[in-house]
């Protein structure tokens, strides 16, 4: 942890009419405000984590990347939905002129099967990336962003400890007197408590980020491989493989009757 090199300032510690360190709502709020512009500036010093900056720099890039692939498979699913509608519908199509074309009744018949065969493939698919896609929305917008408010809180608490350390110096190097004892010593108190919400909440966002790799590793594992399996299987024909992907992570999908709409075409 470091800080910039500090900058005389001159504006005034607040007061109370009787002479003691202004710790009121409003004040602390000038404290904070005045931090960030003077930081902004260039004039003020910042305490700086430099490992733990680099963590949170990483999770929000990383959040970033999450959120474009999350975006790009709910347009593959919407793309396959349509696909695999069309596909049982042309099924159908092909299936009522088998029985009407005794000529073409054969070759009706069986682009009616590939097709009705096709759609439940892709009906079986649809189900593996509809539960990648929700299973990483949970991680990107539950798990991450309940990380990320957990920052913006330690954000705050180091913006407000500087402010708190910034006063302190300040009175420090004015002169020490029987006036200006009581508030160096308020000021010291202060600093001290908010010295120790500092450091909670950066012992906070640690452990935080420690849990949140862990459990992002054994999610993304999981729903990497359902992804690449169930693709694999699909585009390779492998309809006994597929089934079995949704088997292995316990994905149920609605299976159509006889004479049912699909489960697609009831969405």
């Amino acid at each position: 942890m470091a800080q910039e090199s500090p900058k005389n300032s001159a504006a005034e510690i607040p007061v109370t009419s009787n002479g003691e360190v202004d710790d009121s709502r409003e004040h602390s709020f000038n404290r904070c405000t005045r931090q960030i512009i003077s930081e902004k500036l260039g004039r003020g010093s910042r305490t700086v984590d430099l490992e733990l900056e680099a963590q949170i720099d990483i999770l929000r890039d990383n959040k970033k990347k999450y959120e474009n692939i999350l975006k790009l498979a709910q347009t593959l699913s919407t793309q396959l939905f349509q696909m695999v509608h069309t596909q049982r519908q042309l099924g159908d199509a092909f299936a009522d002129l088998s029985l009407k074309s005794l000529e073409l009744h054969e070759e009706f018949g069986y682009n009616a099967d590939t097709q009705k065969l096709l759609a439940k493939n892709g009906e079986t698919l649809l189900g593996a990336i509809n539960f990648f896609i929700a299973s990483v929305n949970t991680l990107v917008n539950k798990t991450i962003e309940d990380t990320l408010m957990t920052v913006k809180q330690y954000e705050s608490a180091r913006i407000e400890y500087d402010a708190y350390r910034t006063d302190l110096e300040e009175l420090n190097l004015g002169p020490r007197d029987a006036n200006t004892l009581p508030k160096i010593e308020q000021s010291q108190h202060l600093f001290q408590a908010h010295k120790e919400k500092y450091d909670k909440m950066r012992n906070d966002v640690s452990v935080k980020l420690k849990f949140l790799e862990e459990n992002k590793v054994k999610v993304l594992h999981n729903q990497l491989v359902l992804f690449h399996n169930a693709i694999a299987a699909y585009f390779a024909g492998n309809q006994k493989q597929l089934e079995q992907t949704l088997k292995q992570f316990h994905i149920k999908l609605k299976t159509p009757g006889v004479d049912a709409p699909s489960w697609l075409e009831e969405q």
